[in-house]
């Protein structure tokens, strides 16, 4: 009996620690693999989803067939590494490609819920303004980034988690060297 009362506390411990972590996780598309080609098209394999920020890890090399395969590049949803951040009515879900010299690849941008959102981020010119896109770069509406009236709340948004999740990921995983300008 007490070792069922023990593996009882045990697993229902774990269930409220994994679902609370759940929670505090924004829902974003469950298989964003199709996108992955796209942005790292000479990638030869991607890591698990996992880490601290939650990303993929991008290969030069075949990880499977290379333990020290070079990682040439990270994949994120901007929801994971800035979490809190929200536009008009809710945050937007990027999936960023970032290289290892901190310069977006590519941007995705999955869902939003903005009432605004079909004129100002939706349309694919809105997300192909970030390729090749540097960390250090401003990301300011109106300045590096095209601003569309009726909707500055969604820009700023936009540009901003944008902005902050390449920067934490580059704080997370990169050199001050890798990401000089050149």
């Amino acid at each position: 009996m007490k070792q069922f009362v023990g593996l009882f506390l045990v697993l229902t411990t774990a269930s409220f620690v994994t679902i609370s972590a759940q929670a505090r996780r924004t829902f974003t598309n469950p298989r964003p693999e199709p996108y992955f080609k796209t942005m790292f098209p000479d990638a030869a394999g991607f890591s698990s989803f996992g880490g601290t920020p939650l990303h993929y890890k991008v290969y030069g090399a075949d990880p499977r067939a290379n333990p020290n395969a070079p990682v040439i590049g990270f994949i994120f949803w901007t929801t994971d590494v800035t979490p809190a951040d929200i536009g008009y009515h809710g945050p937007i879900h990027f999936l960023v490609g970032m290289n290892t010299r901190g310069v977006i690849q590519n941007v995705v941008m999955d869902y939003n819920s903005e009432p605004y959102g079909y004129f100002s981020v939706d349309p694919p010119k809105f997300v192909e303004q970030f390729k090749n896109k540097s960390i250090r770069d401003p990301f300011q509406v109106g300045r590096d980034i095209a601003a569309v009236s009726r909707a500055s709340i969604t820009m700023n948004h936009a540009a901003r988690v944008l902005r902050e999740s390449t920067r934490t990921m580059a704080k997370a995983f990169l050199t001050p060297d890798q990401i000089k300008p050149q």
